[in-house]
Order: C-alpha cells, then sequence, then structure tokens
C-alpha cells in the first residue's frame, strides 16, 4: 500500500483535473483577457479510427501558461445510458495523462479495473487512486472545455483517443470488424504575459522567492532533525520582513528548486498586529498563518500538497520535487483573535524565510553519508531503436563494457546508515526530450537472496514513505499500478518494468535491509536500461515505432502474431490446440472451390477453372501465413492473389451467365481484371469491396446481356419503319419483350438460382457476424458459402437452343481464341 501520508502532485494535479473538468467550460472572452496571450493554437484535421485504432496528441504547457482550451469533434453516437452496455473493448473513449501518453490496457485487470466517468455538462465521474494518474472516459460527439493553470500543472500532457481497447488491440488481424469513427481537434493555450502574474486569467500577483547561497558554496551547517544532529548541509536561504495581509487574504509566492534538495522549509518570525484601531488585543500567538504549498500549480484552500500554521511550526517539505513551488500565505480568523472586531484596517504583519539544504555532489539522505550516482547513457547501437540505452554508473569501480555492473562496491558504508535498514543508495538517471513513451527497464541478479528494496520516483529522491513505484519482494510491490509490470522475479532475481516514462530526472533509490556476515561476499549486479518495448514483445510480436500526433515524441508498441496481444504480447489469446483448430477451418474451408472449379471444366469453361482452382489455393495459403503456419510467399503477395483472385472469381460467374461470344467476354475480362487488381492492391481488406464487386459483375452480366439481346433483336429499329403504324409498332415491342422473357426463362434453371441466392445470403450473414474473436469459423462459412453460390449459379445456365438460331449456341468458350490461326490445307 502506498504509505505516503500527503498527497503526491501528480494525484493532486489529475484529481482536480477530474472535478473541474467541465466546470470551466465557459468562454474565455466573456472574462476579459487580462495579461494574456495567445502561447500555440495546433488544429488536428479529421482523422478516422479503424476497430483498436488509436492516436496520441501531445500538448506541452509551459511555466507562463495561464489555461488550455480544448475543442473535439466526433462523429460518435453513443448516449450515456448506453455507454455501460457496450464492452470496453469496443467502446470509443478519451484518456488522459500528464508526462507521457496513456495507456489503458496494460493487462486484463486494468482493462476490468477501469473506471468509466460520465462526461457531462455537471460534472465528472470521479475515480482513481493514488498511483492512477489516468483517466478515461467515452468518446462525445462533441467536447468542449477550459483548463486553467489553477486546476491542472504546466508541463507535457497527451490525449489519447481509442477505438476499443484491451489485449486484442495489439493483435495482428487479417480484417478487423467493427464501427470506425473519425474526429478532429483544436488546442490552444493561452499565457501570461509576466512571471509574476498568474491565475486563470492572469490577474493574480506572484510574488517570485530566489534562494542564495550562504557566504559560500562550501557553507556547511548542522540542523536538527527527529532529534538527531546532521551536517554537511550546502544551504540557500533567503528572507524579506514586513509582509502583511488582512483576515482571508492570500498572498502568493513561487521559488523555483533545482538540484536533488533533501529538504525545503518556509517559516515565519515577528509575526504582529499593525492597525489603526486600538481597541482590540489579542494573543499574537495564536494567530494562524496558514501556508499551503503545491509543486507546480497555484495551491488552493480545498487543494494543495501541504499545509501547517506556520505561526506555530516551519513547513518542512523532505525531499521537495524539482521545479517550481507555489506557496499561498493566508491568515485565518484573524477577528476571532482580536476580540471579534471587524476592522478592516487591521492587519497582521511578519516576516518570512525560506531555506533549501542540499547535500554535496555524489551524496544523499539526511545526514549526507549515503552515496548518490550519475548514470551516465549509453546509446545501443540500433539505429531502427528509437532512444534505445543503457545506463551505468558515474565511477571508476564500474567497467563501461558491460550493461550489468556490479552493486556491491557501490553501495553505501552501512555503518554510516543508522538504524537497521537505513542504508541507502541513490542512482539518477535521465530520460531525454521526446521518449517519453520509453520503458525503464531494471533487473537486479545474485548468487544468494537479494536483500535490496528499490524505490523510484520522477522529479526527486524517493524515501521509504515517498514514491512512485517500488519493488520489495514478491509479494509487496507496485504490481497493482498499471504502469509498473513485474516479470520472472524471485529471491535470487529481480526484473521489472517501468512503462511508457516521464521525460526527465528520475531516480532510484536502492534499501539495504541485511548487513550480516552470511550475505557479506554476496555477488550482486544490476542494469537500468531505456527500451522500447518490454520483454521484446515476449517472441510474439514486433516492436513498431511511430509519432503521435504532433510529431515530437516517439513511441512504440508491440505488434503481436495471430495468437498473441497485450502491451508485451505475453497474452495468449488463441491457444495452441485452438491454433490448429483454427488453421484447419480457415485453409481446409478452400476446398469448396473444388466445386465451381469442377463445373467449370466439365463445361469445358477452362478460364472459369484456371479462376476458382487458383482463387482457392491462393487463399489456402494467404490463410495459412496469416495464422502463422507457413508463409509461401510474403504476406503482401499473398493478400494481393487471395482478393484479386476472388474479385475475379465472383465476376467471372456473373459473366458467365451471358451467352455472347468469345471477343466481347474476353474484352469485359480484361476491364474487369484491371479493375479489380486496383481494388486488391490499395485496401483491399475493406468491406466496401464486396459491394463493388457484386456491382461490378452485375454490371458485367448486364453489358454482356445487351450485347447478346441488340444482337438477336437488330432487326427492330426505330429509325426503319418509323412510319409505319403505331399499333402495329407497338405489337413488335410487345412481341419482342415476351420473346426476350420467354428466353430468360428458357436460360436458366431457377431452382438452382434460388439456391445460388440462398448460398449468397449465408456469406453474407457470415461476413456480418464476423469478429475478432470469432473471425476464423464465420469466414471459414464464407468460403463455404461463396464457392457453393458460384458453383450453384454456374449450374443454374442451361443448355438453351433459340429455334430461330441455326443451331446451338456454342456455350463453350475460352478468353483466347483457340481457332484464330491458319490451318494448312
Amino acid at each position: 500500500m502506498f504509505r505516503n501520508s500527503i498527497l503526491c502532485s501528480c494525484y493532486m494535479n489529475l484529481f482536480l483535473f477530474i472535478t473541474c473538468f467541465l466546470c470551466f467550460c465557459f468562454s474565455y472572452e466573456e472574462y476579459g483577457s487580462y495579461n494574456s496571450f495567445s502561447v500555440s493554437s495546433i488544429s488536428y484535421s479529421k482523422t478516422k479510427l479503424k476497430p483498436y485504432e488509436w492516436r496520441y496528441i501531445r500538448v506541452e504547457l509551459p511555466l507562463w501558461f495561464s489555461s488550455m482550451s480544448i475543442a473535439l469533434e466526433s462523429d460518435v453516437d453513443i448516449g450515456t445510458e448506453s455507454t455501460g452496455k457496450i464492452p470496453k473493448s469496443t467502446l470509443p473513449m478519451i484518456c488522459f495523462r500528464n508526462g507521457s501518453p496513456p495507456l489503458p490496457d496494460v493487462s486484463n485487470t486494468t482493462v476490468k479495473d477501469l473506471v468509466l466517468g460520465t462526461l457531462s455538462n455537471g460534472s465528472f465521474g470521479v475515480t482513481g487512486g493514488l498511483q492512477n494518474t489516468e483517466q478515461c472516459y467515452p468518446m462525445q460527439k462533441n467536447i468542449t472545455t477550459r483548463l486553467t493553470n489553477e486546476q491542472i500543472s504546466p508541463g507535457v500532457w497527451y490525449f489519447g483517443v481509442f477505438n476499443g481497447i484491451g489485449p486484442m488491440r495489439t493483435q495482428s488481424k487479417m480484417i478487423s470488424r467493427g464501427s470506425s469513427y473519425t474526429f478532429s481537434a483544436n488546442v490552444s493555450v493561452e499565457g501570461c504575459t509576466t512571471s509574476t502574474m498568474s491565475g486563470q486569467y492572469c490577474n493574480q500577483t506572484v510574488n517570485p522567492l530566489s534562494c542564495v547561497l550562504s557566504d559560500s558554496s562550501n557553507f556547511t551547517e548542522s540542523l536538527s532533525i527527529d532529534n538527531q544532529t546532521t551536517e554537511n548541509f550546502i544551504s540557500c536561504r533567503s528572507s524579506f520582513e514586513n509582509s502583511c495581509h488582512v483576515d482571508g487574504e492570500p498572498k502568493i509566492y513561487f521559488l523555483d528548486v533545482m538540484g536533488l534538495p533533501e529538504q525545503l522549509s518556509v517559516t515565519v518570525m515577528n509575526v504582529r498586529f499593525n492597525g489603526t484601531s486600538s481597541n482590540f488585543t489579542g494573543n499574537v500567538s495564536e494567530i494562524n498563518v496558514m501556508c499551503l504549498a503545491r509543486h507546480g500549480t497555484i495551491p488552493l484552500p480545498n487543494l494543495h500538497d501541504y499545509s501547517t500554521n506556520i505561526n506555530k511550526a516551519p513547513l518542512v517539505i523532505r525531499s521537495p520535487k524539482v521545479g517550481r513551488w507555489y506557496f499561498t500565505i493566508l491568515p485565518v480568523n484573524l477577528s476571532k483573535e482580536i476580540g471579534g472586531i471587524q476592522d478592516p484596517t487591521i492587519k497582521v504583519c511578519y516576516s518570512m524565510e525560506w531555506k533549501v539544504l542540499e547535500c554535496p555532489l555524489g551524496k544523499a539522505g539526511l545526514n549526507c553519508t549515503q552515496e548518490r550516482y550519475m548514470l551516465q547513457t549509453v546509446l545501443r547501437r540500433n539505429p531502427t531503436a528509437f532512444f534505445e540505452s543503457y545506463y551505468l554508473p558515474v565511477s571508476e569501480k564500474v567497467s563501461p563494457d558491460s550493461a550489468n555492473f556490479p552493486l556491491e562496491p557501490l553501495l553505501s558504508n552501512y555503518s554510516n546508515g543508522g538504524e537497521l535498514g537505513d542504508a541507502w543508495t541513490y542512482f539518477l538517471m535521465d530520460v531525454p526530450h521526446g521518449a517519453a513513451a520509453g520503458n525503464i527497464h531494471i533487473r537486479l541478479t545474485s548468487d544468494v537472496k537479494i536483500n535490496y528494496e528499490i524505490y523510484a520516483r520522477f522529479g526527486a529522491l524517493p524515501t521509504h514513505d515517498t514514491w512512485d513505484y517500488f519493488y520489495a519482494n514478491k509479494t509487496s510491490s507496485s504490481d497493482g499500478s498499471m504502469f509498473f509490470m513485474l516479470y520472472n522475479s524471485s529471491e535470487e532475481s529481480v526484473n521489472f518494468y517501468i512503462l511508457y516514462v516521464r521525460e526527465g530526472s528520475w531516480n532510484f533509490g536502492l534499501r539495504y535491509l541485511n548487513s550480516s556476515s552470511s550475505t557479506s561476499t554476496a555477488q550482486t549486479t544490476m542494469s537500468i536500461s531505456l527500451e522500447r518495448c518490454p520483454k521484446r514483445c515476449s517472441s510474439h510480436g514486433q516492436c513498431q515505432s511511430a509519432v503521435d500526433a504532433s510529431g515530437l515524441t516517439f513511441y512504440s508498441y508491440c505488434a503481436c502474431d495471430r495468437n498473441h496481444g497485450g502491451f508485451d504480447c505475453s497474452v495468449e489469446i488463441v491457444s495452441h490446440q485452438g491454433h490448429i483448430w483454427q488453421s484447419i477451418s480457415l485453409i481446409a474451408s478452400n476446398a469448396a472451390a473444388v466445386l465451381p472449379a469442377y463445373w467449370a471444366l466439365r463445361q469445358k469453361a477452362f478460364a472459369e477453372w484456371v479462376l476458382f482452382t487458383s482463387s482457392g489455393i491462393s487463399s489456402g495459403l494467404y490463410h495459412a501465413c496469416d495464422v502463422g503456419t507457413w508463409c509461401a510467399l510474403s504476406f503482401h503477395v499473398l493478400q494481393f492473389m487471395d482478393f484479386w483472385l476472388s474479385f475475379m472469381a465472383v465476376v467471372s460467374t456473373f459473366v458467365y451467365l451471358a451467352a455472347i461470344d468469345e471477343g466481347s467476354k474476353r474484352t469485359i475480362h480484361t476491364a474487369v481484371s484491371i479493375l479489380t487488381a486496383l481494388m486488391a492492391a490499395t485496401e483491399a481488406t475493406r468491406s466496401a469491396n464486396i459491394i463493388l464487386v457484386i456491382a461490378i459483375g452485375a454490371l458485367g452480366l448486364l453489358v454482356g446481356w445487351l450485347i447478346e439481346f441488340s444482337t438477336k433483336f437488330r432487326s427492330f429499329s426505330f429509325t426503319t419503319g418509323f412510319h409505319v403504324n403505331v399499333l402495329h409498332r407497338w405489337q413488335t415491342i410487345r412481341d419482342s419483350l415476351r420473346s426476350l422473357i420467354k428466353t430468360l426463362l428458357k436460360r436458366f434453371r431457377w431452382g438452382f438460382v434460388l439456391a445460388g441466392f440462398v448460398a449468397l445470403a449465408m456469406a453474407a450473414i457470415s461476413w456480418k457476424l464476423e469478429t475478432s474473436e470469432s473471425y476464423w469459423i464465420w469466414h471459414s462459412m464464407w468460403h463455404v458459402s461463396i464457392y457453393t453460390s458460384s458453383f450453384l449459379f454456374l449450374c443454374s445456365k442451361a443448355d438453351y437452343i433459340n429455334n430461330e438460331d441455326e443451331g446451338p449456341p456454342d456455350g463453350n468458350y475460352e478468353l483466347t481464341r483457340q481457332d484464330s490461326f491458319p490451318r494448312g490445307p
């Protein structure tokens, strides 16, 4: 359990972000621009998200920003009442995270535990915990909001737009069935013109505090902490006098904290009354002078990181985070202490002092006896892996030739560590700008039981009570956090990842638990690295890299195979036995192509025989490669051949039903082959292709019929016989229509036509019922149904003999004229 009694600033920022998101959805111009200016304005064009796709948007907020406005539009039309009925695996949503891209589906557990807030005009659903720094909400048609610097802290914020989450988001799919949606966004940032102004309208005066080193940079002093005297601190301090407030009037200050301080303190002295009235008395020592402190953002009475009555005791912040700290000094209940007098001229005046204590270089801890090492970045020689590197301590005790370094020579001297378990060794590393979606990988291996606890914290040194992530043993760690992933740890090894880390300074503390002689000869090695994909995608996928919508941050993700999914491809979606059944079903179902191929061969329609045979073989090879069984050619070549030949087989079935001459059929086949090849080469898997292919086939059949009947009834013409009696002309038209209908009725075996349409309907139903989970069974049914329907349509063509013709029409045609060559005498 997180044992920090004071809420960390990242959680407070998120909490305020959640509770105030829509409370401030008003027009900025309504309140005036004050001393603000436009820092940036970015428009993200309309983007389409297919099932299980996602996009990231990065927004950078400078220290002087005043507000951020977001306007997002989409074509999602989901009512609030129906949100809970839609599975999270298909629910469109938007997620927010401070510092790095959101990752709502690290594991099945996080997906199940994800509580979605409700976006409405009045409130948000408040969720989360101390380590849950990410919130997700169902996508809406319109989202418009404005967030101020009193609500969220400066830095980098990421918005993730998802079309479904869960382990299947990274699973390889031939065709993703489901609904798509489009969205567009506009993000603008306003900033204050001067650093001494802040607030959401830049109308609050903020007084800067400076921290100047005492007499010299080598100045050391003694400090009493917890009744212990510690020395060797380097101190910077400053003060000012005669700051006066009326009751309830706040004054705001900010201080930029640099380095890695051990302690930050604020205190007041010489508290006194100052006013024009002489009819009041009061005990100055009983005056409440509240000091509210908050990292990165102005503290509010109901939202702050630290608070205390500094007239009673100084405000002390242990291991403060690096960056800008804001302090609000607020006298409260002044009238109570002066006899109930309400006099606006009576003020509380005081002198204020602040102090920052830091250990010398290479030292840390409250007594500055613990070792602290800066980690040097060693880039990996892999041009395709962005920002991948490992880290080594800058010390002569470590060899630079290996990514693993021995731990024992670097440990702090236990004799100076104080009580048992208080010996710490600290390591500092930097995650470069743009690598926010990287993963920190930490490993410890030893030949005996490991007696270390590991604590990690961003922007400050971790302590036993204040940390972001930790590992103590197999049963006590941050494994419940969605951004902490523990792998194969035992008593002799520790192996975990911190996922999608923030860019900036990360600090790790090793707490030594045992100094007994039995472990004095232990050999422990440690490695710290920045990797793109955890566990190299568990050998079940490939690590892919992309950039966010702004193009400023690289992020990586695992593209898993057909059997696995999840953030690291460690989730088995299809078992080994299920994989076998899926392979057999998807490959063997193409044997149904034998039916139309056999009939075409029997009718000596050799072109159709080649098409159906090739289509069945190419589809079987494609699915064998798609399920990971065997790839005869590259995946893209097999995909093109499968779809192209399937398209041609469908169109060929339609054209076969028209009794036209060979030249006309060759012309139609040539034109159709060009169109279908373009369709298969561009977006072969889009659903609209099925409708387009059927439309092309129907058009080919119609053209064939027009050619056929225009030839047979060309004697009828409007130009000749135009002056013939009108009744006689209409009689001729009726006779022609009767002859046409009679020909059509005799041309086909209508029982086979009806059965063909039934099989075609079954194919359409199978296609409609396809999902990512049931794809293998319904797509196999699609193979059987579509080939069966082609077979039935081929069988429906009757050997019709027109009595007016000299003989039966030649129903056997070929794409190449066999009798076109001259014969010998």
